[in-house]
């Protein structure tokens, strides 16, 4: 495959997601894993692949790569989701792939002062952030993701929308973070104040929720309660938002 080849196949992998209102991360994790299948394979289109050679793949991940079960079973995932969806090739069961092992090991937990040393090395939204992981369990695509409507004060609760699995669910708000969390929403309500003013303000909804309330984009209750620094053109429809903090930017990695 050439470049040009290349760059629509990663098109079509878009796409086909944006059209099934798939999450953002989820769309750049296919595209970088079908890519690595494409270059494994001597940059062969998908096409003239089939089972054997997503077998081989999957495989060498488990024993050259050495990868964990979870990063094969992504990896695996996502080829299934170039066939089945972009390609319309439905693969056969797959039988003879190597599994990756995963480790027999003892959880690792900090202590009380090892927890209050890390905290006392951050500060700002970095700690913040870090308190939604210790004091209400989000994951850190759960903060990053969270929108102003989704922080409820007086029941001192937070509602994660499409978290790990697809799945909705509610968090405990601690006392202790609400005092942050009011001054981090008076922030992005500053923000996106600017935006409007200069003729943005629309948010990344899912297609169907954007269809059902077609003024919402622009609500401040849809707004992220961690905008990012800068807006950023959507390479899925061309349209100019303030995306939310992306992980490399929160130094939380």
């Amino acid at each position: 495959m050439g470049d040009g080849k290349i760059l629509r196949l990663s098109d079509a992998i878009r796409a086909r997601i944006a059209r099934k209102g798939m999450a953002k991360r989820t769309e750049e994790v296919y595209v970088d894993w079908a890519l690595r299948f494409v270059r494994f394979h001597g940059r062969r289109h998908p096409r003239e692949l089939g089972a054997a050679e997503v077998e081989q793949y999957l495989t060498h991940l488990a024993v050259v790569g050495q990868v964990a079960p979870g990063t094969q079973n992504q990896a695996l995932a996502a080829l299934l989701f170039l066939y089945r969806e972009v390609l319309g090739i439905e693969l056969p069961w797959l039988n003879d792939i190597h599994r990756s092992k995963k480790p027999r090991r003892l959880p690792v937990v900090l202590t009380r002062d090892e927890i209050q040393r890390l905290f006392a090395e951050l500060n700002g939204r970095n700690a913040l952030i870090a308190g939604l992981f210790y004091g209400s369990g989000l994951r850190l695509l759960d903060a990053l993701r969270l929108r102003v409507k989704d922080v409820d004060f007086s029941a001192s609760q937070l509602v994660i929308r499409d978290g790990k699995g697809g799945k909705d669910r509610v968090a405990l708000l601690p006392l202790k973070l609400q005092p942050g969390l009011h001054a981090a929403i008076e922030d992005a309500r500053e923000i996106h104040t600017r935006d409007l003013a200069a003729g943005f303000g629309v948010v990344w909804l899912l297609h169907a929720l954007a269809r059902k309330y077609v003024s919402a984009s622009k609500d401040f209750g849809w707004q992220y309660v961690f905008p990012a620094g800068r807006r950023s053109v959507d390479r899925r429809d061309g349209i100019e938002r303030r995306h939310h903090l992306v992980r490399a930017r929160c130094n939380l990695q």
